[in-house]
């Protein structure tokens, strides 16, 4: 027997017992290698299940996080508008308390839409604009309250607006009386002073008498003398006073009763003084 039939001989023989050992086995084959290995197809297949369910149910989750956020961004500026409604309406309320103050006067509203940039200072109203004007019957020299009294004077007009210079500028002079003590010799002028206002919220003032009866508290109108202003309009509240050099008249500073930070809304006046 040559070595090649010899080799293929014993080949063979191997395969056989292979077999044999397999068939009388075949138990200890399934628990080894098959088991093991459907086990793991099983564990693959379930894990690729599981990742694949977790990313359908993530991109569920961001698409409705997504749609949530809109409804909330929706209902968020729904509530801002709500709110300025409600500010505005509060603001507006105000405004008609303050119409009722003066009953004898033609008023007409107005909302306040550009600040001069040329006169504004450090968040304060001393020159503005307003949507009224020409054509609604404003003109110039008619007298502007808010909320709590006087704001100023229009001081140009145009078609459809028109600019007011506050009590609160630099160039503005108001003569004014005590309302605690109404008479001539309690005559005074309130300048504008954006120093002052920027740092103290005050304004000044000095008597146009040697009347000492003004007291800190006191209550500052617009006088019947001045050449602008109508009467009786609520300028402020003394805050502080000073004797002057020649120990006869008194000077000082009020505390102004609008707020020149925050007007939004305003009343002009449509009686000149005469």
């Amino acid at each position: 027997m040559n070595k090649k039939r010899k080799k293929i001989i014993i080949t063979c023989g191997i395969i056989v017992l292979v077999l044999l050992f397999i068939v009388f086995n075949a138990h200890i084959v399934k628990n080894y290698t098959i088991i093991p290995m459907q086990k793991g197809i099983n564990s693959i297949g379930t894990w690729i299940y599981e990742k694949e369910n977790n990313f359908i149910k993530r991109n569920e989750l961001i698409s409705e996080n997504k749609k949530l956020q809109k409804k909330i961004d929706t209902l968020s500026i729904e509530n801002k508008y709500l709110l300025q409604d409600k500010y505005e309406l509060i603001r507006l309320k105000k405004l008609y308390e303050e119409d009722k103050k003066y009953p004898d006067y033609d008023k007409i509203g107005a909302q306040v839409i550009d600040i001069d940039e040329n006169f504004y200072s450090n968040f304060l109203y001393n020159v503005f604009t307003i949507n009224k004007g020409s054509n609604d019957g404003i003109k110039e020299g008619m007298n502007v309250i808010a909320e709590n009294g006087l704001v100023g004077i229009i001081i140009e007009t145009k078609k459809n607006s028109s600019k007011v210079s506050s009590i609160i500028d630099n160039n503005s002079n108001v003569s004014a009386m005590n309302l605690s003590a109404p008479s001539k010799s309690n005559n005074l002028i309130v300048s504008g002073n954006i120093d002052l206002m920027r740092k103290q919220n005050a304004i000044s003032f000095y008597m146009l008498s040697d009347n000492k009866d003004i007291k800190v508290g006191d209550q500052i109108v617009t006088s019947d003398i001045s050449s602008k202003y109508l009467e009786g309009l609520l300028i402020g509240y003394v805050s502080d006073i000073t004797l002057n050099n020649n120990n006869l008249t008194v000077s000082g500073r009020i505390i102004p009763s609008v707020d020149f930070e925050h007007i939004n809304e305003v009343l002009v006046i449509k009686n000149l003084k005469q």
